[in-house]
């Protein structure tokens, strides 16, 4: 899902994935990276209010990508590339984990999964907005379909009617898939983690800010699980998590990547009962399936 097109970048790349068996693993783990983003994100509010968890998550995961590309001694971006990495750092580093991190507040972490699962669906159509494809009609029937389900499930399990939570869910997907599809565009260009990790260190004044604002206004209470997830969420799921993601797709390409991606919103729903405690509705794992089963018709008619 995430900047597909980098798996377009010349053979050097590839190769660093350690082959078709190596780049699987990576994908793979990328994915089950990105599937704990909001069970820890949960942990993560056990210590921090919202606002210091997004803004401290935004810090730390610049300061390793800043690291990252020093130590590597990569070169600024050039000029025509920095409107682009302005929207990705608005929906990826910034508005995705804003939103969610809100709809977590009072949303469970199965249900948040299951909306954020429209996000695939949502990332292709940008996509063929942004490059003027014109996909087939059963990739649109299958994106309808989809996003009926989702708003079918949100309002059945909010008694009638979208929450604020939702409503921040699906701001979530939408920011997050403009910055995804410009993403891509830019994968074809520099590599996938350089633009994750110049997105970062470009939000990095702005999430110092945010965090000396917000620490004194909210209340900081040290648990394990706490500090655990704003780690995960900061390291694991922002930058690493993307990290081998791209290096993985990079090696065995997008289709097959794609594929290990489908897994997400369901492996979500797994760590939400494992880590958190929660219980599943019978509807959160049959929607999941639903929308899984018309993400994987779009991957297939999207070509």
């Amino acid at each position: 899902m995430t900047a597909q097109d980098s798996a377009t970048r010349p053979a050097s790349i590839a190769v660093e994935g350690g082959g078709a068996r190596g780049g699987t693993l990576l994908a793979a783990l990328g994915v089950i990276a990105f599937s704990l983003t909001f069970p820890s994100t949960v942990w993560g509010l056990e210590s921090f209010g919202p606002w210091s968890l997004v803004t401290l998550r935004s810090t730390l995961a610049a300061l390793v990508a800043g690291a990252f590309l020093l130590a590597l001694r990569v070169p600024l971006p050039a000029r025509e590339h920095r409107g682009g990495l302005a929207v990705v750092a608005g929906g990826v580093v910034i508005g995705f984990p804003t939103l969610t991190t809100l709809a977590l507040g009072s949303a469970t972490s199965a249900h948040t999964a299951v909306v954020v699962g429209l996000l695939p669906l949502t990332t292709a159509v940008f996509a063929a907005l942004r490059t003027g494809r014109r996909p087939s009609r059963t990739f649109w029937a299958a994106a309808l379909v989809g996003a009926a389900v989702v708003v079918a499930f949100a309002v059945q399990q909010s008694g009638g009617r979208l929450s604020a939570a939702d409503l921040y869910t699906f701001g979530a997907v939408l920011v997050c898939a403009a910055g995804y599809t410009e993403g891509g565009r830019l994968a074809r260009e520099m590599p996938g983690w350089q633009v994750i990790g110049w997105a970062l260190v470009g939000c990095l004044p702005f999430a110092v800010v945010g965090a000396v604002v917000a620490l004194p206004f909210e209340p900081v209470r040290l648990t394990a699980h706490g500090v655990t997830g704003l780690v995960w969420v900061a390291v694991g799921s922002t930058f690493c998590g993307l990290y081998v993601w791209y290096r993985g797709m990079a090696a065995i390409g997008v289709a097959r990547a794609s594929q290990l991606q489908l897994a997400q919103p369901l492996l979500t729903l797994v760590w939400s009962v494992l880590l958190l405690g929660e219980h599943l509705t019978a509807a959160a794992p049959v929607a999941a399936v639903a929308v899984l089963a018309c993400i994987a018709v779009t991957q297939r008619a999207r070509t």
